[in-house]
């Protein structure tokens, strides 16, 4: 009977530390871990920003679905990397369609981003990892957003941050074991 107790005691502070060491990596990643899109037009002509925001339009609900499936900074990046050349098809499908003769090429880098705010969320000017998106020279204006956590893809226009929800398998399988 001790040691069925022991194994038992010992399964819940396992189960403890793994939670605490979960929430705290959650912690720090939603501190230091953010990964944008940045979707560069061709030029500043009218017709090369229209189509920019018809491309980001389509790459997004290309990623959607995708970054849903990560739960971490480093699941969205192995995603979007897993994903550039898709990335690709998507907005040259877009540019193809609406007769335009150039072409994007997707990359992940390292960039400077200044300050911006996303709902209650502000992030502070300096280098993130990011998806770069260039539409033909990418010489034009652009759009960029937040990929990790996901504050460009929820919500619209209005980013409903306070819908985002971290996820953990461990943690839900000890919970539905404890149901």
């Amino acid at each position: 009977m001790k040691k069925f107790v022991y194994i038992c005691v010992g399964f819940v502070l396992t189960v403890v530390l793994e939670v605490v060491m979960f929430s705290n990596n959650q912690e720090k990643e939603q501190e230091n871990g953010y990964l944008r899109i940045h979707v560069r037009a061709n030029s500043n002509s009218e017709e090369d920003q229209r189509i920019k925001y018809d491309v980001k339009e389509a790459v997004v609900n290309f990623l959607t679905p995708l970054i849903a499936e990560g739960t971490t900074f480093t699941d969205a990046y192995k995603i979007l990397k897993n994903n550039l050349k898709q990335i690709e098809a998507v907005a040259d499908e877009v540019l193809t369609k609406a007769g335009y003769k150039y072409s994007s090429s997707a990359r992940l880098k390292d960039e400077y981003f200044p300050t911006r705010s996303y709902g209650g969320v502000t992030l502070e000017n300096g280098y993130y990892d990011a998806l770069i998106l260039n539409l033909g020279e990418g010489a034009g204006n652009n759009w960029w957003c937040v990929v990790y956590p996901p504050l460009c893809f929820i919500g619209a226009e209005g980013n409903a941050v306070e819908n985002i929800r971290y996820k953990s398998k461990l943690v839900e399988i000890i919970q539905n074991f404890f149901a």
